[in-house]
């Protein structure tokens, strides 16, 4: 039987199934980079764990996710199954169950995510240009006469600013200039409509507004050329566009932006009430001030007045004969205090002149002489006191390194006998040399041994 033409087990490479599936994942991962896939979402579930799985469907089609924790927390909406999504996905392969399927690493909802992306494309373009620039921004009046209010004739807004404005000041007087607030004919009706009521020069600020959706019905506000309009015109222009955590492109382009139509319109008119209460307060100032004016003034004329009755002759003798008694009752003062330091003088002079009698001079000159003495007496004590402690301690500091010191604690210095020398070494001595050793109570004579 002749042998097949397949190479046997044993010489051809040979996987598992964990093998296979691992070899498969790496070459889907290093082939396939980060791509962006949209379809719609079922089977979503997300376990106690946190990873978030999921499939992607559209018509012909669909793929296994998982996105795992923590970028599934992250997630800026509330995943539900049959919405369109946008991911940022990882292609890999589940080994386990040998499954193909995406890692998404990033999730958000299709068409918002687009309109999102080209929203921040264009603010940072625009701002880039300078068209958001604080500098550009013209005041907005303080107490407008006219507004001009560009929006839905028919939507919320307008109903919103009419009555606000109608509650707080009802002498302002508010057009409604209608455009279309949503769909792709609305930016350059609204544009028209900007750049009429610029040339008109009728209203004293203009009010873009609309209520609140979602992005893609704010899109109109979001155009490029609708911002440059805004710009252009010759009238300051307010932005309320939605709800207070919508921001379009026009808000960041008005002169002022209001979180919403209402909030717009309490910004744009003052509140009348108020304006009554400022008069009142203002009023009742101004009464207080009148008061007190005519008090002052009426102050002023009787001090006048007095002053007139103070020129009449009997007046002036009286003020002079009060100005005679006090000069005289100023003198007898004068007399008697000059007579008080006179006689304060002769005191001290009397007390300095026995001073310098002699007795009194060696009375003190005595004290001060025995003070003295004693001072001389203890500082001398002192002195000896000192010296003698002084003494003691080097005397005990003297003995501590005296030779007699150590020969009491039973060493012996030898001298040669003849010459006095102190021996200090064996080389110095010699057979029947006679040696002296003085010890601590007296000395010894000795001789060296032979041998």
């Amino acid at each position: 039987m002749p042998e097949s033409d397949e190479a046997s087990p044993r010489t051809r490479e040979v996987h598992t199934p964990s093998t296979l599936a691992r070899f498969v994942r790496d070459l889907l991962e290093d082939a396939l980079p980060l791509i962006w896939i949209e379809g719609e979402m079922s089977n979503l579930a997300r376990p106690a764990s946190g990873h978030l799985y999921f499939t992607l469907k559209d018509a012909g089609a669909q793929v296994r996710c998982a996105m795992f924790r923590p970028k599934s927390t992250w997630l800026r909406f509330r995943p539900a199954d049959g919405q369109r999504v946008l991911a940022r996905a990882r292609v890999s392969l589940y080994e386990a169950r040998g499954e193909f399927q995406l890692v998404v690493e990033s999730l958000e909802q299709a068409g918002e995510g687009a309109l999102q992306r080209a929203f921040e494309e264009l603010k940072a373009k625009l701002a880039a240009e300078g068209l958001f620039d604080a500098g550009l921004k013209r005041p907005v009046p303080a107490l407008p006469h006219r507004i001009g209010v560009i929006t839905s004739p028919s939507g919320a807004a307008v109903r919103d600013v009419l009555s606000v404005v109608a509650r707080r000041f009802p002498l302002a007087d508010v057009e409604i200039l209608p455009v279309p607030v949503q769909g792709k004919e609305a930016p350059p009706a609204i544009i028209a409509m900007l750049a009429a009521a610029s040339r008109a020069r009728r209203h004293d600020v203009l009010l873009l507004t609309r209520g609140g959706g979602s992005l893609e019905d704010l899109w109109a506000f979001n155009d490029e050329g609708l911002a440059r309009a805004i710009r252009a015109s010759a009238i300051p222009v307010v932005s309320a566009i939605g709800h207070e955590i919508d921001f379009t492109i026009a808000d960041f382009a008005a002169d002022l932006r209001a979180p919403t139509p209402s909030a717009a319109a309490e910004l744009l008119v003052p509140d009348a009430q108020a304006i009554a209460r400022a008069l009142d307060r203002e009023l009742a100032s101004l009464r207080q001030r009148i008061r007190r004016t005519l008090e002052t003034r009426s102050q002023r004329l009787d001090h006048l007045l007095a002053r007139l009755n103070a020129q009449r002759p009997q007046a002036r003798l009286a003020r002079a004969r009060e100005r005679l008694s006090s000069l005289q009752r100023r003198l007898l003062d004068r007399t008697r205090a000059g007579r008080e330091r006179r006689d304060a003088r002769l005191a001290q002079l009397r007390t300095r002149l026995f001073a310098r009698h002699p007795e009194a001079r060696i009375a003190r000159d005595g004290e001060m002489a025995r003070a003295l003495a004693e001072r001389l007496r203890i500082g001398l004590l002192r002195h000896l006191e000192r010296r003698q402690a002084r003494t003691a301690e080097l005397a005990r500091a003297l003995h501590a390194v005296s030779p007699l010191a150590t020969l009491e604690r039973g060493y012996a210095i030898l001298f040669e006998s003849e010459s006095g020398r102190v021996v200090r070494s064996v080389a110095q001595i010699e057979e029947s040399t006679l040696l002296r050793a003085r010890l601590a109570d007296g000395d010894v004579a000795l001789r060296v041994a032979d041998g």
